[in-house]
């Protein structure tokens, strides 16, 4: 079957893009292994308009009964290749064409790349506060991180947790003012500055982190959060212009340097990776779409 647009990724970005191609009467699929994408993980979002606060998944949620309230397609599968610029093919075997796509796939969660960190992933390890933090109450917990990911989920473990390590590579956290501000006074929560981990200990799950410096801190959980980099399993596939760091460059029309693909969101080489942005980049990307296929 073909499409006027698929859009790859069921982020903020892809949400929003499905919503504006929909609206635009497109013939439109959007493919997503997980709907709402990263930003599910997001205990607290207090950025968004209309919103004092709100989960990520609550968030996502609605943007996706959004999408599905304008009878946009939506498949839950993961794209693995990309053929001829518009014939994708996804793991479940299916394959689609289209005359035009949106690259939406965001980015995936960066590896402290020591060992046996793979090994004890849902034994210990998690990449997710949200989704894992209740699973240690009265426990102790390390966070790995400096920015806003690694001291949010810091103070969302602080609730469940007994002690959280909030252990920095640098001299200073770099996250916002308004969650450094919450910091303060929180006992529970450790700072430990100019560390890095160096080694996993326990068997079957984890019992203990080793710092570079030597120092042992019993631990039932670590949590990952040093950032994320773009997903680059598709950008590959194609010729697309990237810069050093691998994001993609689009123009402010979201085209690439591809005709007919354009990108939206964190895959972006946009320097604010925010919900919002994404959403304005998503919006974009389809009218592009939209103005392009109607030339």
């Amino acid at each position: 079957m073909k499409y006027d647009l698929i859009i790859i990724g069921g982020g903020p970005a892809g949400l929003t893009a499905a919503m504006y191609a929909s609206r635009y009467k497109l013939k439109t699929l959007l493919i997503t292994k997980i709907p709402g994408g990263i930003a599910t993980t997001a205990h607290k979002i207090c950025n968004f308009p209309t919103y004092e606060d709100i989960s990520g998944f609550d968030l996502m949620k609605k943007m996706e009964e959004h999408v599905k309230k304008l009878n946009a397609e939506m498949i839950y599968d993961e794209v693995i290749k990309i053929s001829n610029k518009f014939k994708v093919k996804t793991a479940k075997g299916k394959t689609f064409e289209a005359k035009k796509m949106i690259l939406a796939a965001g980015t995936e969660r960066k590896k402290l790349n020591i060992p046996r960190e793979m090994e004890l992933l849902g034994r210990g390890i998690s990449y997710c506060g949200t989704c894992d933090g209740p699973l240690f109450r009265n426990k102790n917990v390390a966070v790995a991180g400096g920015g806003n990911g690694a001291v949010t989920t810091a103070l969302l473990l602080a609730d469940y947790a007994d002690t959280v390590y909030l252990i920095y590579r640098g001299d200073k956290f770099r996250a916002d003012p308004v969650w450094l501000s919450q910091l303060k006074g929180k006992k529970k929560i450790k700072q430990i500055f100019r560390e890095d981990i160096a080694k996993l200990e326990g068997e079957k799950f984890l019992e203990a982190i080793e710092l570079k410096s030597g120092k042992k801190l019993k631990v039932d959980g670590l949590f990952i959060e040093v950032g994320a980099i773009p997903d680059q399993r598709l950008i590959s596939q194609l010729k697309i212009k990237t810069d050093s760091k691998g994001y993609i460059i689009a123009d402010k029309q979201q085209r690439t340097n591809i005709n007919g693909i354009y990108a939206a969101g964190d895959i972006t080489n946009n320097s604010l990776k925010q919900i919002i942005t994404a959403c304005g980049e998503g919006a974009t990307a389809a009218n592009s779409a939209y103005q392009d296929l109607n030339k």
